[in-house]
């Protein structure tokens, strides 16, 4: 087992870090870059390739931080920025048509672009509902459409994946789905 990690993945892990540099997770005030090491981890686990694990890794630098898809892209490659384009929302649209479009653009997108989709989303199940747990119904105010548009966006989401992609991170997402519909 090679236990070095990739040219690929270190520097994608350097990018991120840096790119991430002093931002917190809305919930729990906890250092941005454990979201994308966390998704990268789920991937790792399920064997997913270095270019999906570095695409998971720097997946929200273009969408938060000053680094631009075109910069990613000159650093990473192509097949990287390509999945990470697939899973970057576009912030000049609405809430909800933004996210009608991120649903569109993952159900067009490669078997990586599901992949580093479907991990984002079970890490931040997880964190809510542990959130919820700690602080209850208050969890919902970080959301900028509250509870009922954040479940809906879910819901759409595992429909889409279960349309589109048999993988057993749908299965897993498909209970943290259910979890966050059983909340208040």
């Amino acid at each position: 087992m090679n236990i070095l990690p990739s040219t690929l993945v270190d520097t994608a892990t350097r990018l991120a870090v840096t790119a991430h540099e002093g931002q917190k997770r809305k919930e729990g005030g906890v250092p941005y870059i454990m979201h994308p090491v966390m998704v990268a981890l789920i991937l790792a686990k399920h064997d997913f390739s270095d270019v999906v694990i570095a695409a998971a890794l720097t997946h929200d630098v273009p969408e938060d931080t000053k680094v631009t898809l075109e910069e990613l892209r000159e650093a990473l490659g192509d097949e990287v920025a390509d999945i990470v384009a697939s899973v970057t929302n576009d912030d000049s649209l609405s809430w909800k048509d933004k996210k009608l479009k991120y649903i569109e653009s993952v159900r067009a997108g490669s078997e990586g672009a599901k992949a580093v989709a479907t991990a984002d989303k079970i890490h931040n199940a997880q964190s809510l509902i542990r959130n919820h747990e700690r602080a209850g119904t208050k969890v919902w105010a970080h959301f900028n459409t509250g509870r009922d548009e954040k479940i809906w966006f879910e819901d759409a989401m595992l429909a889409m994946l279960q349309e589109t992609w048999q993988h057993p991170l749908v299965d897993e997402y498909a209970v943290l789905v259910a979890r966050m519909n059983a909340l208040d």
